[in-house]
């Protein structure tokens, strides 16, 4: 079977490259350390004897953020050294930022291709490799069992999507998660799923979710006063944002600051997509409208604006600390999926989302239930959920505290995950 997923990886890898190398251009930012791709690991030094060399692996920024708290643990243990790869650009440079200090470096994920995997294997020479959320790679999970290294998934979870997909593969599924050592599911639905995928119940251990544990640093009075500024907002009008916004969404929030307006609530939108290469769309749609806007990668707005695009990356969190209402995007048809609510809720923002939460839809479920956020079903549930919340101040902040007590019962998961991971390093030292 592994020799069939090499044969077929390189025309697979030539067919998709038209795709993926025009996503790369767009986005850009890929030009960086392009041949870490292949397995060309930089230059790393040499190996301690009594600390256990971690390979982590996290695909994005989402995931990277989530492993902030551990990989600050594992730093300040003297018990590991991490070496944390990456996917994607805009995850390249924010590790790069914010975690050069708790590495011994960080790079590009290699390509899944024998070659390129046993190069990059040769080079690091991992003790322990941790995956993050649902990262299994067959070449990867192969060089791991040759060379005797314990693989753990972190925060584990299977979407819907994912789910269906290894159960029409179960046997092929079986094979990957019997090379993984220990599993960490972010809740018991995740649990139950990998128990349904033929996951025996021992190699299990459910942690909760590393994103609850991440802290944000708040702004005080005076900075989040500035960044209005900033963004071309006043002290006194409410903010709507759009948090991490995919196609459609952004047209459904103009027309709640539309209707808003005309009603004579007085309030200005905030728009971070997804992914910013999209300024150019979002500003298309922008010019079909009598308003003022902002891209935030232009500098700061010169004066009050209607709308500001936060088309720039690792801003989400600094941001979201404006708004007065936030909508969680990738949720409204025919999006699907949905990102993640569980920081705008530490920050004690009211929430809306559309029904596509899949992949949180135990989080969504419960913030809906605690009265932390309001479930709209589509764009015209959108227009009139956000109209009332606007109009009131005290269910804002009803939903507000609910959010923030939430967020605080859901803690919890790094001191879980540690526990686990300790059997896998050396013994602290006295």
């Amino acid at each position: 079977m592994l020799w069939l997923y090499r044969l077929l990886f390189v025309p697979a890898m030539l067919l998709a490259s038209p795709f993926y190398l025009r996503r790369m251009f767009k986005r850009g930012g890929y030009s960086s350390g392009f041949g870490q791709r292949f397995g060309a690991v930089p230059a790393l030094p040499a190996k301690r004897a009594g600390v256990a060399r971690v390979w982590l692996q996290a695909v994005s920024v989402g995931e990277l953020l989530a492993m902030g708290p551990l990989l600050k643990r594992l730093s300040e243990s003297g018990r590991a050294e991490v070496y944390l790869t990456t996917t994607t650009s805009t995850g390249y440079v924010i590790a790069k930022e914010k975690y050069g200090a708790v590495t011994i470096g960080v790079g590009y994920f290699p390509l899944d291709w024998w070659l390129f995997s046993r190069r990059a294997w040769r080079r690091i020479q991992p003790d322990v490799v941790l995956l993050a959320e649902s990262e299994l790679w067959p070449e990867h999970l192969v060089r791991a069992a040759r060379c005797g290294v314990p693989v753990v998934l972190l925060n584990a979870r299977l979407s819907d999507r994912s789910f269906r997909r290894l159960q029409a593969v179960k046997t092929l599924a079986g094979r990957l998660y019997r090379k993984v050592s220990r599993i960490l599911p972010s809740s018991e639905q995740d649990f139950h799923r990998f128990r349904q995928l033929g996951v025996p119940a021992e190699k299990l251990a459910t942690t909760g979710n590393l994103k609850f544990d991440v802290t944000i640093p708040e702004l005080d009075s005076w900075e989040r006063a500035m960044l209005r500024r900033e963004l071309g907002f006043t002290d006194t009008q409410l903010v709507v944002l759009g948090s991490s916004t995919w196609p459609g969404e952004e047209l459904a929030l103009l027309r709640l600051l539309e209707r808003a307006r005309r009603e004579g609530v007085i309030c200005q939108l905030l728009l971070v997509p997804r992914h910013a290469e999209r300024r150019g769309e979002i500003e298309a749609l922008l010019g079909t409208r009598p308003l003022n806007w902002q891209l935030r990668s232009r500098g700061n707005a010169m004066g009050q604006v209607d709308v500001c695009v936060g088309d720039t990356t690792g801003e989400l969190a600094k941001l979201t600390q404006v708004a007065d209402l936030v909508f969680v995007g990738k949720s409204l048809p025919p999006n699907e999926g949905g990102q993640t609510p569980i920081e705008a809720a530490s920050l004690g923002k009211p929430l809306l989302f559309g029904p596509g939460m899949s992949n949180f839809r135990v989080a969504a479920a419960s913030l809906c239930d605690c009265g932390a956020a309001i479930l709209v079903a589509n764009e015209v549930e959108v227009v009139d959920q956000g109209l009332a919340l606007l109009g009131s101040e005290q269910r804002r902040a009803a939903m507000a505290a609910a959010a923030r007590s939430w967020h605080i019962a859901n803690q919890g998961a790094m001191e879980r995950t540690w526990h686990e991971l300790e059997r896998y390093l050396p013994s602290a030292k006295a």
